[in-house]
């Protein structure tokens, strides 16, 4: 199934990609998104970087408070999936992660 075929899919992915800067994103997706997804995706984003560093995933579930079946999902994309995750990861500005930090304070 292709999810961009539609108007509103590729409107989506035009609007993404006009994004200037750190600003116009963080607005654009305040605007489009609940806070809950942004937090979920942000949740999955956290949770495939540390599956790129091969952690097993009750430390991955500890650090990020993701269940397994959130893991295991992010697992499946990363390796079989489009390879969005693959792409970005490597293009992070953000690479460190404290994993002694509570989720808490990560969710912050």
């Amino acid at each position: 199934m292709d999810l961009f075929r539609t108007k509103g899919s590729a409107l989506l992915v035009e609007a993404i990609l006009s994004l200037k800067d750190e600003a116009e994103c963080r607005a654009f997706l305040e605007d489009v998104m609940t806070g809950k997804e942004i937090q979920d995706c942000g949740q999955r984003l956290l949770v495939a970087q540390l599956l790129s560093r091969q952690m097993v995933y009750s430390r991955i579930a500890d650090i990020t408070g993701a269940s397994s079946a959130t893991i295991s999902r992010v697992n499946r994309c990363y390796i079989y999936g489009a390879g969005g995750y693959r792409t970005v990861l490597p293009r992070l500005t953000s690479g460190e992660t404290d994993e002694e930090m509570p989720q808490e304070e990560q969710e912050a």
